[in-house]
Formats: structure tokens, C-alpha cells, sequence
């Protein structure tokens, strides 16, 4: 007769006597059951008022670090933003001539020590094929541009959950290049005096680069260090290898910093060391997108949560809920 009721909100058991039905109880003479109590107080996921509600959602850092489908209006004016101010800024660092030209001097040293130094050889021979650097001279101009471009809007367009982590690289990878050029202003080789680099575009007369000919009062012509053609094209290589699935897509990604490699030392617009500060803001865009999304881009969901569309948390194990029903009021009559 000593059973005990287990109260299944708070798992905790009190003994108590056997209550029995009515019926039960009045031939035996033993207690009535009693009504079985509902728990008091709002139902989970509900706010203290009582009125129910969504369960409780994540905070904000969290929001703010979950892929998210991006929007093309916030895109186009945060990229063209974005790009203004990297110009703006790169443009307003001191130009210091007599420093850049000092810098590069020690660089050309550096690389003869080392044994590197071929920037002159490559340029001398490849201007050589006048077909061949007039296409490096629109290749430097312009395909630093429309390559970058166009891996964003392919990762907008077919992989918007890692476009956000993957953008956040780039970025960072150009903020940490501003730093460079202010630090360390290095005259290109084309600049350099009495080491006899050719300026291919200003022999060749071909347009398009702010490096050189008409253009060049429009962007500071000492901020070889580090390269971003270099930057850009070894981010968009690594980009299009971890998520490009055809084969040639991925062996253009090897290609492509590679062949803007060669380029920027043909045109005698970089030295190789510049390629390696590069390399290094690219590593550096890449551990902060890893630092704030706690992931690299390619192992993030290819889709993400649609603009507009509130966050579904998920469904979290809840304790089961007491139900008793008629046939469980009655309880077996035991003979005394």
C-alpha cells in the first residue's frame, strides 16, 4: 500500500497513500482520488508574463557570426565603399621618395645575396616579344580587378553561406596591406635609378595602368610592398580550389597567382619579396575570417539562412510532459 507518486517536473518522489476511485472507495472504505494538479507558471518558452513565445535565441555575436545569405543592394555598396576608401587611403600615405627609393635599393641587395634577384633578366626578355608584354601590360591593368569580382559574385551566387567568411578574408587581407604601405614605402623596380628596368607600359604605350604613363599622378607609385596583385590573385586562387568542383576550374586556380607572378616581375612593376608580403596579408585575411567565424570558408554550409527569414534554433530535449488520462485515474484495488 505505501506506493509513492513521482512528480515528473521536478523528478522528486513523496510518499503518500494509495489513492483509490469513488467507487473503490467506498466499499473499501481506503481515501478518494484526488484531481490530478496541473504545474503553475508559464509554459516553456514563453516570456514571465505567461504569454507564449519562441524559445530563448541565441545573442547577437552569435547572430552576427552565423553565415547568413548576403543582400546584393548591402554587397555592390559595401565592395564600391570599401574600394574607395582602400584608393583614398593608399593614395593619402606620404609618397617619401627618398625612403621608397632607399628601401629598394636594400630589397635589390637582399635578393643578389640570395641569389634571386632574376626581376631584370625577366624583364629584358619578355619585352623582347612585343605581342607578349603589351598582353602582361593589360593583364596587370586589369585582371586583378575583374577576377576578384567575379569570384565574389560567383560565391554570392552559388555559395552564399561562405561568401560572408570568404569576403572578410579579402577585406582584412587589404586592410593589413595599408598598414604596409605606410610602414614601408618601396619604389617598384621600373623606378629604381641606374639598375636599367624597362617601364614596358610607358615603352609600349599601352593603356590602363595608374602605375605608369598618364595615370600615374592618380595613384602613389611607392606602395610596391606588399603586392596585391599578388594578394587578390593568391586569395582567389584558394578560393576557387577549396570550392570549385571541375577540375580545370581548380587547375586555373593553381594557374592564375602563378601566372600573375611572372607578370608583376615582367613589367617590372614588383620584386619577388613583394610577393611574399602578398602571401603573408593573405594569411592574415584568412586567420581572422577563421578568428570570427571559427572556421574557414569552405567548411561552412554552402547555403545560409534567406534575408528576412528569423533564425529556427535548435529543437533542444525537453522533459516529457505528465499526462494522465482516464485510464490511468484508476488504480488496481488491493485486498486488505
Amino acid at each position: 500500500m505505501g506506493e509513492s507518486t513521482v512528480n515528473q517536473s521536478n523528478r522528486t518522489a513523496t510518499p503518500s497513500t494509495s489513492p483509490l476511485p469513488e467507487e473503490a472507495a467506498q466499499e473499501t472504505g481506503l481515501p478518494r482520488a484526488r484531481p490530478t494538479e496541473t504545474p503553475s507558471g508559464p509554459p516553456a518558452g514563453s516570456d514571465p508574463s505567461g504569454r507564449a513565445g519562441p524559445l530563448a535565441r541565441p545573442g547577437l555575436p552569435h547572430r552576427l557570426r552565423a553565415p547568413r545569405h548576403p543582400r546584393l543592394w548591402f554587397e555592390i555598396l559595401l565592395i564600391a565603399v570599401s574600394y574607395w576608401t582602400y584608393s583614398l587611403i593608399r593614395n593619402a600615405v606620404p609618397e617619401q621618395r627618398a625612403q621608397a627609393l632607399r628601401n629598394a635599393d636594400w630589397i635589390w641587395r637582399a635578393e643578389h645575396e640570395l641569389g634571386i634577384a632574376v626581376e631584370q633578366a625577366v624583364n629584358h626578355a619578355v619585352n623582347s616579344v612585343t605581342w607578349l608584354i603589351v598582353g602582361m601590360n593589360y593583364y596587370y591593368a586589369t585582371l586583378h580587378f575583374v577576377v576578384t569580382i567575379g569570384v565574389l559574385v560567383w560565391l554570392f551566387r552559388s555559395h552564399p553561406g561562405r561568401y560572408a567568411a570568404a569576403r572578410l578574408g579579402l577585406f582584412a587581407t587589404t586592410a593589413v596591406a595599408l598598414l604596409g604601405y605606410y610602414l614601408y614605402p618601396l619604389a617598384p623596380p621600373r623606378l629604381m635609378t641606374g639598375e636599367r628596368f624597362i617601364d614596358t607600359v610607358v615603352l609600349h604605350q599601352t593603356w590602363g595602368s595608374m602605375a605608369s604613363g598618364n595615370l600615374k599622378n592618380m595613384s602613389n607609385q611607392y606602395a610596391a610592398m606588399p603586392s596585391m596583385h599578388i594578394g587578390w590573385s593568391l586569395w582567389c586562387g584558394v578560393i576557387i580550389y577549396s570550392l570549385a568542383a571541375a577540375p580545370w576550374a581548380r587547375i586555373l586556380a593553381l594557374l592564375y597567382p602563378a601566372v600573375t607572378l611572372v607578370v608583376i616581375v615582367a613589367t617590372a612593376n614588383h620584386f619577388w619579396l613583394d610577393a611574399v608580403g602578398g602571401v603573408v596579408c593573405v594569411a592574415f585575411g584568412f586567420a581572422v575570417s577563421y578568428a570570427w567565424y571559427g572556421s574557414l570558408p569552405y567548411r561552412l554550409p554552402r547555403r545560409a539562412e534567406a534575408p528576412g527569414v528569423p533564425e529556427v534554433p535548435e529543437t533542444s530535449e525537453m522533459p516529457e510532459a505528465s499526462v494522465v488520462g482516464p485510464a490511468r485515474a484508476r488504480r488496481r484495488v488491493q485486498a486488505p
